[in-house]
């Protein structure tokens, strides 16, 4: 019985001492919680702002800020609203542009959707009729007192467009995209506008900048804008119930060069559309070119706010999750 004893002991001690060079489970790491929320923030300044190939800023400096809330059901699908300002130089006297929109943005895989609705509003503005010896302030949304075959722009520009945008990245180097827009009443003239394009962009591989941070990269984008018939407030004497504005192609390609949160964007823009609709379109208040008589723009003043630009940007873009941990 005492060697029966003393055997179990050993075996025991023996069993403990086994256990204690067996090695010991890793601990499972935590997993970080999962926080679907998410702020992206930036501004800019640059040399022209242009929207769709003409000036919205008389080819003078603009300064842009953003401010975009996020969510992210799960990695494949964001919901987001966000507000932007930019400033501006309008014939109508708007001094700024206020940017309000939202939208879902799902992905599969290497293909990224974009779908929102997007308004710019113009605050401050005022009617304006331009003529030969002077400027005159009309009554918003009245025929003009003085004829119709001069300049004339409302006080209140504002609209809404939808939108549906994809992007295609193909590998790191390169991407195609393809956008779409459509607003019932473009700059608040009763004629409707659609947008289309589409973009390409190529990327610099890392290595050629070593271990600078630098990156680089090159796009381009061809698109078409189309309109069609505005109001009576817009009209000559051909046209006295509203003229039709005029469609155009307009394209821009440049080099961008980044680095951490900054975006240096060197580019070029130009539309196909001529001075004297380009006066026409955007009412410009410094349209003084001779002999540029369009359908839509007897008195034959043209403007140079639709023509070849090129526009140096730089800009800073950042999110909370990123940026600020």
């Amino acid at each position: 019985m005492r060697m029966f004893v003393m055997a179990a002991g050993l075996v025991a001690m023996s069993g403990q001492a086994l256990a204690a060079d067996l090695p010991l489970k890793a601990a499972k790491a935590p997993v970080p919680a999962f926080d679907p929320w998410d702020i992206a923030f930036g501004g800019a300044v640059m040399s022209d702002y242009v929207f769709r190939g003409i000036t919205q800023s008389n080819h003078q400096p603009s300064v842009a800020a953003y401010f975009e809330p996020r969510y992210n059901v799960n990695k494949d699908l964001q919901l987001y609203i966000g507000t932007s300002a930019e400033s501006i130089s309008f014939a109508n006297h708007a001094a700024a542009e206020i940017d309000i929109y939202g939208g879902v943005r799902p992905t599969f895989g290497a293909v990224a959707l974009d779908f929102g609705l997007w308004g710019y509003l113009y605050p401050g503005g005022q009617c304006q009729e331009s003529f030969p010896g002077g400027v005159a302030v009309c009554p918003p949304g009245s025929p003009l007192a003085n004829g119709p075959d001069f300049t004339q722009i409302k006080k209140d520009l504002s609209f809404y467009e939808g939108y549906a945008k994809i992007n295609w990245t193909i590998n790191d180097s390169f991407a195609l995209g393809a956008n779409e827009y459509y607003t019932p009443s473009f700059l608040n003239s009763g004629a409707w506008g659609d947008y289309a394009s589409v973009t390409a962009k190529a990327t610099a591989p890392a290595k050629w900048f070593g271990s600078s941070g630098v990156g680089a990269y090159l796009s381009a984008e061809v698109g078409r804008q189309w309109f069609g018939t505005t109001d009576a407030f817009y009209r000559v004497t051909a046209a006295p119930v509203g003229i039709a504005y005029p469609s155009y192609n307009t394209w821009n390609i440049g080099i961008a060069f980044t680095y951490k949160a900054f975006t240096l964007d060197l580019r070029y823009s130009d539309t196909n559309l001529s001075k004297g609709d380009c006066a026409a379109l955007t009412s410009a208040f410094n349209a003084d070119i001779p002999g540029n008589i369009t359908a839509i723009n007897p008195n034959g003043f043209g403007s140079n706010w639709c023509g070849a630009t090129g526009i140096v940007k730089l800009s800073a873009d950042l999110t909370a999750m990123t940026n600020l941990k």
